[in-house]
């Protein structure tokens, strides 16, 4: 009996020495940060006051961060008043969590935003920041407000005998390959009655000849794709092709295009909604919208 006591007593002394979380060290914590996702790491960083300083580290965010977030907020924050912009990169983790958001760019033609688990980026370029013919010409084309837009509206195309949509972006991408991606609908949108419809009457002439993407960049990298346009009614993004980034903080010149050039027939009710340059594993996440 005496011996069950002391035992006892031995227990509760030793329970009263264990470690809890808030005991664990800072640098710890941060080095367990370095290891782990973004959403992760805020989700623990409400465990206790340890944690949430260790969250807010510089240390982990920068290492979050692309290679590149330096020119990312040069070019991408530059529209932002000069105190705000002081006031967002004073932090590492302000600047990961502003560039996450979608951020406008070059007067508004132009969207970039980081992935929230990964910190690689993405980016949106409007038709108003490609050269298209006949693009300010209402005969031919028009401009359609969208709550589904990054842009908030979107180029309709009526009818052209000659379509050339090019565009291009000097950019200094982090290291790794990338890809290239037209989002495109036959049939112009509609709203009948608050539902969403499309209206087909103004497609033709695209399953005679196949439309033909191009992409090229500044270091001699080149690819080109057809596609019959055969798929009305629903939102998709066409694969134009891959191009590698090997030089850190080496800007790049990419070029873009989309052209069904044969003058042997009319063609139209195409909507061009912007193009995307994403990391090619994200690729698999572009595909259709119904």
């Amino acid at each position: 009996m005496g011996a069950a006591s002391s035992s006892l007593a031995g227990s509760e002394a030793y329970a009263g020495k264990l470690c809890g979380l808030e005991d664990v060290p800072e640098n710890c914590i941060t080095a367990m940060f370095m290891y782990m996702e973004p959403p992760e790491i805020c989700i623990l960083a409400r465990v206790n006051r340890s944690f949430h300083r260790a969250s807010r580290s510089d240390t982990v965010w920068e290492h979050k961060l692309p290679l590149n977030y330096k020119f990312l907020v040069r070019r991408i924050l530059e529209d932002q008043q000069v105190g705000e912009k002081d006031k967002i990169i004073s932090r590492t983790k302000e600047i990961y969590a502003r560039l996450c958001r979608p951020n406008l760019f070059d007067a508004g033609t132009k969207e970039a935003w980081l992935d929230k688990r990964s910190g690689k980026v993405c980016l949106a370029i409007s038709p108003k920041a490609m050269k298209i013919t006949g693009f300010d010409d209402r005969r031919y084309w028009e401009r359609i407000s969208s709550d589904e837009s990054r842009f908030g509206s979107i180029a309709y195309l009526r009818q052209v005998w000659w379509l050339e949509a090019v565009g291009n972006i000097r950019f200094e991408f982090a290291p790794g390959k990338y890809s290239i991606l037209f989002k495109i609908q036959l049939g112009k949108p509609l709203r009948k009655c608050g539902r969403k419809t499309c209206s087909l009457d103004q497609v033709h002439g695209w399953d005679i000849k196949p439309v033909r993407f191009q992409l090229s960049t500044s270091d001699g990298q080149c690819a080109m794709s057809e596609r019959y346009l055969d798929e009305p009614g629903r939102w998709f993004y066409h694969h134009v092709g891959d191009f590698v980034v090997e030089n850190q903080n080496s800007p790049v010149w990419v070029k873009f295009s989309m052209l069904q050039i044969d003058c042997t027939h009319t063609k139209g009710g195409l909507c061009l909604d912007c193009v995307i340059i994403c990391p090619f594993e994200f690729r698999g996440k572009y595909t259709y919208l119904d």
